[in-house]
């Protein structure tokens, strides 16, 4: 499982697993459950992990690249308590990431993600290593290219992409008239 399939839910607590999509919300799994249940978007938001960044001097920084940090810091700076004391759970996240803006970034913020990083900790999610992006085949992109030149080629002379050959020739013809 990668980040991207781990969501946060508003209004409700923790870390879900997304399971599947639909129109009206989606089904979702409590990690460290086996219970799915269905969460509507009208009463929610959904935020996947991946696309949470932390402020800081430029233009942020990717939350996996918090928890990285976090993950190469944890022999040499113990991770604090969620219940931890204001000042302790400060100084370690401006240990781990120097130039976050203090004025942005709220305790409450720093709680959640220290949380965040303990739930997913537990569950062998973090490593020291962001995950490769599978990458796609050159070959593949030169066929994409190539069917869609010959899509564009076989159609007639003024048609639409999408239009069939008789569709086509009835708005030629309409086109001649006027």
């Amino acid at each position: 499982m990668d980040l991207k399939d781990v969501i946060s839910i508003s209004g409700l607590g923790g870390l879900f697993k997304l399971e599947a999509q639909r129109p009206n919300g989606v089904i979702v799994k409590a990690l460290g459950e086996d219970q799915s249940r269905f969460v509507a978007t009208r009463a929610h938001n959904f935020t996947p992990l991946e696309n949470i960044t932390i402020y800081d001097d430029g233009e942020g920084l990717p939350l996996i690249d918090v928890f990285i940090e976090m993950k190469k810091q944890e022999q040499t700076l113990p991770l604090p308590d969620t219940k931890a004391d204001d000042q302790a759970l400060t100084e370690y996240f401006g240990k781990v990431v120097p130039k976050y803006d203090r004025e942005k970034v709220y305790m409450s913020d720093i709680r959640k993600l220290v949380k965040w990083y303990h739930t997913l900790d537990g569950f062998k999610l973090v490593d020291t290593e962001k995950p490769k992006e599978p990458e796609k085949k050159e070959e593949e992109k030169n066929e994409l290219v190539e069917e869609k030149k010959s899509e564009a080629s076989s159609r007639p002379e003024g048609a639409k992409k999408g239009q069939t050959h008789k569709k086509a020739a009835g708005a030629a013809k309409i086109r001649k008239k006027i």
